[in-house]
């Protein structure tokens, strides 16, 4: 998603070569890894981060060789860490694409699809809670904010109760069984008249609780502009409005100059922004037509001032 549009935003060629670093955060396929890696050289750097042990072996696998290239297991939130125990102190650009990768919405065994049955897993890295863990324990009435929260889903109350009245007979284990449930819940008028399937909002509310998304989105939105250096630049891609609205805040709160009162004549508290932004970007129709999955992608940039 968006391949063509990190480089140009990170301005690579604005450094001097052989010196450069930059970091992918959601490594993937190695996508967006690999249009970095084709303007770098000798000397350069590029590491490039996963928690999914499946990513990072087919990352392992297509930057084999590669001096310049470290590939490392680790949830992005722990950039600062990671380049730490590299020796790095700043980074030129950091590029975070925060959309579910096609190989783990492809896998039907990652279960995160409610288009094929499979275990109901939604673990990125393959550990902790799962998405069966959460449908099948929490209470009802977190439930229901877990649905309302992270999915914006005006029927969460009925989708929960729908959940614990299934599971109190058996326990919920697959991707189609939590379909059903959710279907279920709806109005049959509803369901005839919704554009999508009316359980996309529910499994992007389990997906993101399972994986913590927006609280470790928040943690590692701070650290990676702490790891710029001055000039330095990162763009995050996300994919729907709970993603984009802490990255548009974030990304703002560091472009926030004089707080004094309008008032006052001249500027006493000295404060200037630490940041500037640039217009987010959309795919283009071409992309669109390519790639379906793309149409909710916003990437938003910031440059680092000081």
């Amino acid at each position: 998603v968006l391949l063509k549009e990190p480089p140009p935003s990170l301005k690579i060629a604005e450094y001097e070569p052989g010196s450069r670093v930059f970091v992918d955060c959601t490594g993937g396929r190695g996508g967006h890894s690999a249009e970095i890696l084709s303007r770098l050289a000798e000397g350069d750097r590029l590491v490039v981060i996963d928690q999914d042990p499946d990513a990072i072996a087919v990352l392992e696998d297509r930057f084999a060789g590669d001096d310049r290239v470290k590939v490392v297991k680790s949830n992005f939130s722990a950039i600062k860490a990671i380049l730490e125990s590299l020796g790095i102190s700043r980074v030129n650009g950091v590029i975070a694409d925060l959309g579910v990768s096609s190989f783990q919405l492809d896998n039907a065994e990652r279960g995160f699809s409610y288009m094929q049955d499979a275990p109901l897993d939604m673990r990125m890295s393959k550990e902790g809670v799962s998405a069966a863990d959460i449908v099948n324990e929490k209470p009802e009435r977190e439930l229901a904010e877990i649905i309302f929260r992270y999915g914006e889903e005006k029927f969460s109350r009925q989708i929960a109760r729908a959940i614990v009245n299934y599971r109190a007979e058996k326990r919920i284990e697959t991707t189609l069984e939590l379909e059903e449930i959710v279907k279920s819940a709806f109005p049959a008028s509803v369901r005839r008249k919704s554009r999508h399937h009316v359980a996309k909002k529910t499994f992007q509310a389990i997906r993101i609780a399972t994986n913590d998304e927006l609280n470790v989105l928040k943690t590692a939105l701070d650290d990676i502009f702490d790891v710029l250096a001055v000039g330095g630049r990162a763009s995050v891609i996300t994919f729907h409005s709970l993603e984009d609205r802490i990255v548009k805040q974030s990304f703002a709160a560091h472009t926030v100059g004089c707080t004094c009162p309008k008032e006052f004549p001249v500027c006493v508290c000295g404060k200037t922004p630490e940041g500037k932004t640039e217009k987010f970007i959309k795919p283009s129709e071409e992309e669109l037509e390519r790639n379906p999955r793309s149409r909710s992608a916003t990437l938003r940039t910031i440059t680092k001032l000081k």
